[in-house]
């Protein structure tokens, strides 16, 4: 009980005029030009800044004086940071609440990889689906990092995974698993005992790739080659399924990530995972950061992250 009546003091000063007034003043550099923008009174806005600051004990923003701009305190920074996710969050629920009262379906359109769409998504659609039953989620094939930004900047899609993405100004990036290349190979091959297996065991081995034109297969290859190390690409394919059929078949070795891999379809496989950061890679979630994540998108993100583990 203790704890809820120190934090009643923050939750009774904290409302979202509060927050939108701290952020116009923080882009505005001046409590008149913000008091102007929001339609208030210059007294009145500079009332609910400290309130705020009064709830939290924190000083928000630097005052020099006389026409020098504002400035945010560290406190200040850390505030304005978490009001604009909380605005944003208040402007998906409102989006969400209009989508329902025009009688439209709620959909979440989601660009997904290969073993996004087998191994990640099944298990999160799954809790997703216990509190949502009634929202549409499409997955929509994005097996590229070029495929799946560019569908986020253009609203083709809410959220999309790809590997390696970080955040910047356009992108939000969350990482889910990491998802390292390990060597696909037969439980019986001559390989499939090896205890600390390097890249270097496939020189002059066969292989069945993915197509060149994938972004990590190139930059692989292209690596593998600047090593010396030399693998015979004796069949290619753009399908999972049929890359790990093709090697249980004893048709050739094979570099997938590790997720697909642990879930190999064929009791025939195993894999290695070479300790090298060559084969580092990391499956990320994304989303613009100038759209609007609807309160329903950001449930199925806490979905989907519950899948990393």
């Amino acid at each position: 009980m203790s704890q809820l009546r120190s934090i009643q003091p923050i939750k009774s000063g904290l409302g979202l005029r509060e927050l939108q007034a701290v952020l116009a003043v923080a882009e505005l550099g001046s409590f008149r030009a913000a008091a102007a923008a929001l339609g208030f009174t210059q007294s009145a806005l500079s009332h609910q800044v400290s309130a705020l600051e009064a709830a939290l004990g924190q000083s928000l923003f630097d005052r020099p004086g006389g026409r020098a701009a504002v400035r945010l305190t560290p406190a200040g920074e850390a505030v304005c940071r978490r009001a604009r996710r909380a605005l944003r969050e208040v402007e998906a629920v409102a989006a969400d609440a209009e989508q329902a009262a025009r009688g439209e379906s709620v959909r979440v359109r989601v660009g997904v990889t290969q073993t996004a769409a087998a191994e990640i998504m099944p298990a999160a659609l799954r809790a997703f689906r216990d509190d949502h039953p009634g929202v549409e989620v499409v997955l929509v094939a994005a097996d590229e990092l070029e495929s799946s930004r560019d569908g986020l900047l253009r609203g083709d899609f809410d959220l999309a995974f790809s590997y390696n993405s970080e955040t910047d100004e356009y992108i939000e990036a969350i990482a889910v698993v990491e998802d390292s290349w390990v060597i696909l190979t037969r439980r019986d091959s001559a390989i499939a005992s090896l205890d600390r297996p390097e890249f270097t065991v496939l020189d002059q081995q066969d292989l069945v790739a993915w197509a060149r034109r994938w972004r990590g297969q190139a930059e692989l290859e292209d690596g593998w080659a600047r090593r010396g190390i030399a693998p015979k690409i004796v069949y290619r394919t753009d399908d999972n399924l049929a890359l790990q059929r093709l090697v249980a078949a004893g048709l050739g070795h094979a570099c997938i990530g590790r997720v697909a891999a642990s879930r190999a379809v064929d009791p025939a496989l195993t894999w290695l995972e070479p300790d090298e950061a060559t084969a580092q890679r990391t499956i990320a979630l994304c989303y613009a950061r100038h759209r609007p994540v609807t309160a329903t998108a950001r449930t199925l993100i806490t979905a989907i992250r519950s899948q990393g583990g």
